[in-house]
């Protein structure tokens, strides 16, 4: 049961206002409502595990709230809670009590059974329903009660003035009990009478009441100890007329047999707890329904039947929200040490239900210096016991649907050391620097010595600061310089933090005012919405809708509004605020500074391509501004996020080359450093999804689809530690190919390849003389320009090799296998020479020197085609003329041409068969009686040749 929640919950949406615009990456992430650094729950040190017990929505499709929770002795552990049907609403809606059962401190769980049934009603009968349980343990007598509502047709806010049961318009109060450790329940005995006195709205009486849901306590201490009590709100009427809602404990002094209420405490009181302390005294620790940010609390010197004034703990923030506080060491003696040991567990937000967290208290609950995040994100209603096997449970709402989670951890999880922090408001500029004054108290029974800081946040940032030894029980003023930042504006709660030697921890708050300017900008980021999904079992198909969440922080110092103008996903994006917008959008009019929302309507529609991608890239844009103008845009933002599988993604490749294929470049019959080796190369997409930008081992910017593939060749270039080596040695070439930030690799294996290369040189002699030659017009009788070189070294000192200059330039080089003093002989095959003389000459080489053959001339003088011979004969047409060309003998033409008064008027392609006869005729028709003169040009490529000029009258 609850009062009506004074917050909006946060749907989507981060956003800050200012006239001082700042870039986003210049500002840091918003300061959380006083937490520290936050590691995983499940990071040591410590234990720490927790497990579901709501996951099981049973056949009726229930909706899971309100954790009440109890240790009863030899490891037996009990957990209940709202069973709603139909939704999460509170009474009137007929719930029922559930429960599970531990035998072995909450290690392993029974089956979930029912502690007392709601009814749908029917056509004879109106419903009722249970709601919002809590236990109370009889230590001494072994009994265990569980209080909860008994509703009918109204609930707290609908319920009439009176304590009649059976009036359907009034909310009742209930109980039942149990003798066997809570494996079966006795049925509902009602005491409406006690919790809700009075008949009308005179002083004193109580319009609807409920008990507040988790646990109460049987004190063990003092004047009053063994007194059984449970905390109820109530919305009570007041002497002057007016009516607020206050706290007040129900208590029973025989072991439950009769029940008494005690007197009402505090104004905008709500659900609230209550935790003996060392000496007896009872602390009442209230949620505000006024929405004060912070827990109130109040003492009670008589067992709880009536309080002292109620105060705000400014240690506790809390964004009205049911927390709960309990012993961390019930069988401690008496103002020990271990008796003003505290735990609390509450949301750990002043904005939100979330983050819920344990906090530490050793001098019964003055300070707070203990901090530990349980459950980061959405987290709500919790209630903590300690256990006898030294553990602590926790039992908390995970969600308002099937997440009732059960957390258990030990003393060192908890990472606490005993020493209290306090300082007086800071006042400084923006951007400015000042000294805070922090007291620090060392509660432990040993010295202490560590670190103390500022938790930086995007308002105050500090250095360390060392503390030295802190001797048991001393007190000490520490300066801690601290530096505002330019956004920081306002007031703030700083979270002061000490790190001592071994690792602990404690904490405090510490207000803050900072003179400084109005600030806007946004912190945006997304994430799939789909978390329950087997990608592998059930990829999307094309046109399949993702669901995917946005959060929004407003990371300014002021309020703004928001709205989302363009992205890829639908629905999404609006109209300005207060313009009619497509439901389902993630337009937000009023975002408080510091403050987030969630928006989780958004759908990506998913297309072919991103099926053949298996992943899509949200992309969205959004603007933002104050709230004094909602035409007026101040920020734009352009938001990539990170990459949304629609499938299981794999991507992979594979590669395989050819055996090595050897090129003899220079043709001497040997492998020789220039040669090249070369080998075809495939690879193949062996994965599932498109690979792009392929590259290594020859590939540049190729893509892939799935089951494609691609082939290059790898060449391979000779060098002189190869021909060394005689082996070409196996390697390796890496191919790459992206999957949007994914990388597929595949290693391409290239075999070794054994080369053939020339005997080496060992010669003590420089080589013989040797001479040229050449064959050039022996084929033809033409000097064509097509001949050979030879070289001869007929005895002698051999050479291992040989190389020919023409014209003073090397034209070829060759290896020779020397075998002196055995003849050498080495040609050159050289073609297509102009008409000019060429001048060659050897140059033969060993080991032990080189020598040069004599010049050799050559003279070509026939490249050019041999000459034509044009003539002319008339046809029986009138103005038709043909012209013949022949070339009889000589070096053949590729090219014809023939001219007309010296224009070209045909051309041909001719077939070149050196020294064959050539032969080629163009026909021409109506031409005009006259005469004209024509000449023939025949080319190749050394040159060309003209026939005489012929005259051709046309009768």
């Amino acid at each position: 049961m609850k009062f009506p929640d004074r917050h909006r919950r946060r749907s989507i949406a981060l956003a800050v206002a200012v006239s001082l615009a700042v870039p986003l990456s210049m500002m840091p992430a918003a300061n959380a409502s006083g937490s520290l650094s936050t590691p995983n729950p499940a990071d040591a040190p410590g234990q720490f595990s927790e497990v579901n017990l709501g996951q099981d929505r049973t056949e009726a499709n229930f909706f899971y709230r309100i954790p009440a929770l109890a240790h009863v002795g030899d490891g037996v552990v009990l957990a209940s809670w709202d069973a709603r049907p139909g939704s999460a609403a509170d009474a009137p809606n007929p719930n029922t009590i559930v429960q599970r059962r531990s035998v072995d401190n909450g290690k392993t769980w029974g089956p979930m059974t029912t502690v007392a049934a709601g009814f749908t009603g029917s056509v004879s009968e109106g419903k009722y329903g249970y709601s919002d349980p809590s236990y109370v343990v009889d230590e001494e007598s072994g009994k265990i009660f569980n209080f909860f509502v008994y509703s009918k047709d109204q609930g707290f806010h609908g319920s009439t003035w009176g304590n009649d049961d059976a009036n359907r318009q009034v909310i009742s109060a209930a109980v039942i009990e149990s003798t066997d450790g809570g494996e079966t329940w006795s049925a509902p005995r009602l005491i409406t009478d006690v919790a809700k006195p009075g008949d009308g709205p005179v002083p004193g009486a109580v319009r609807s009441t409920f008990a507040t849901s988790g646990a109460g306590i049987q004190v063990t201490r003092g004047e009053y100890k063994g007194r059984l009590i449970q905390q109820y709100a109530g919305d009570v009427m007041q002497a002057n007329g007016s009516r607020t809602y206050q706290a007040y404990s129900v208590y029973s002094d025989d072991h439950g047999a009769t029940w008494q209420r005690g007197e009402f405490t505090g104004t905008s009181m709500d659900e609230n707890k209550i935790v003996e302390l060392s000496d007896g005294r009872i602390m009442l620790n209230s949620r505000d329904s006024a929405g004060g940010g912070f827990r109130k609390v109040a003492i009670s010197e008589d067992g709880g039947h009536s309080y002292s004034k109620v105060s705000q703990d400014r240690q506790l923030p809390d964004p009205t929200n049911n927390a709960h506080l309990t012993q961390m060491f019930p069988d401690a003696a008496a103002g020990s040490d271990d008796a003003k040991k505290l735990l609390y567990t509450g949301a750990n937000s002043q904005t939100g239900r979330e983050n819920v967290s344990a906090r530490v208290s050793c001098d019964d609950g003055q300070t707070w210096p203990g901090l530990r995040t349980i459950r980061r994100g959405f987290s709500a209603y919790s209630v903590a016991t300690a256990q006898a096997d030294g553990q602590f449970g926790v039992f908390y709402e995970g969600n308002y649907t099937d997440s009732m989670m059960y957390a258990s951890f030990d003393e060192e999880w908890l990472n606490y050391v005993c020493a209290p922090m306090s300082a007086p408001k800071l006042t400084l500029d923006a951007g400015q620097s000042a000294t805070m004054e922090v007291t620090i108290t060392n509660q432990e029974n040993h010295a202490i010595s560590g670190i103390l800081q500022v938790q930086q946040s995007s308002q105050v940032s500090s250095e360390p600061v060392a503390v030295e030894q802190l001797a048991a029980k001393e007190q000490r003023s520490i300066q801690l310089p601290v530096t505002a930042s330019v956004v920081a504006n306002g007031k703030q709660r700083l979270q002061l933090q000490f790190t001592e030697a071994g690792g602990k921890m404690s904490q405090a708050l510490v207000e803050a005012e900072i003179a400084g300017k109005e600030m806007t900008g946004l912190e945006i980021s997304g994430e799939r919405a789909d978390a329950g999904r087997d990608l592998a079992a059930a990829p999307y198909q094309a046109g399949e809708k993702l669901p995917y969440t946005f959060t929004v922080k407003n990371a300014g110092n002021v309020n703004q509004w928001v709205v989302p103008t363009e992205g890829n996903f639908a629905p999404f994006a609006a109209r300005p605020v207060g313009q009619p917008s497509d439901a389902g959008n993630c337009r937000y009019s009023n975002l408080a500074a510091g403050t987030s929302y969630s928006c989780a309507t958004p759908r990506h529609t998913v297309t072919e391509a991103e099926l053949a991608d298996g992943f899509f890239v949200p992309k969205t844009t959004w603007t933002a501004g104050k709230l004094d103008d909602y035409a007026k845009v101040l920020n734009d933002y352009v938001i990539t996020s990170d990459e949304v599988d629609v499938l299981e993604r794999r991507p992979s490749l594979s590669a395989e080359a050819s055996d090595p294929v050897f090129k003899d470049l220079d043709a001497d019959g040997y492998a020789s450093a220039g040669d090249t080796v070369t080998y075809e190369a495939s690879v193949r997409n062996s994965g599932n999804v498109r690979l792009t930008g392929l590259q290594g081992a020859g590939w540049e910017a190729e893509e892939l689809t799935a089951g494609g593939s691609s082939t290059v060749k790898i060449t391979r270039t000779l060098t002189a530690a190869h021909i060394e080596a005689g082996v070409l040695a196996a390697g390796t070439e890496t191919v790459e190919g992206s999957n949007g930030l994914r990388v597929a690799s595949a290693e391409l294996k290239l075999s070794e390849l054994k080369l053939n290369v020339a005997p080496k040189d060992d010669a003590t002699a420089k080589p013989a003389k040797a001479v040229l030659s050449d064959d050039n017009g022996h084929d033809t009788g033409l000097k064509d320009g097509d001949y050979t070189v030879t070289m001869n070294l007929w005895h002698g000192s051999n050479a291992s090799q040989f190389i020919l200059l023409e014209d003073g330039r090397e034209i070829s080089r060759q290896t020779l296998v020397s075998a002196s003093p055995a003849a050498q002989q080495a040609r050159v095959q050289v073609k297509g020479k102009k008409n000019g003389t060429y001048e060659y000459q050897g140059v033969l080489v060993n080991a032990a020197g080189s020598t040069k053959t004599q010049m050799l001339k050559v003279k070509v003088k026939d490249a050019n085609p041999g000459t034509p011979v044009l003539s002319a004969r008339t046809g029986s047409a009138a103005g038709e003329l043909t012209l013949t060309t022949d070339m009889w003998w000589g070096t053949n033409a590729t090219g014809y041409q023939l001219f007309e008064n010296g224009k070209l008027i045909d051309s041909q392609d001719l077939v070149a068969a050196t020294p064959a006869a050539q032969q080629v005729a163009t026909v021409l028709r109506e031409r005009a009686p006259g005469s004209y003169e024509y000449q023939v040009k025949l080319s190749n490529d050394a040159g060309e040749s003209s026939s005489k000029v012929r005259t051709v009258r046309v009768k």
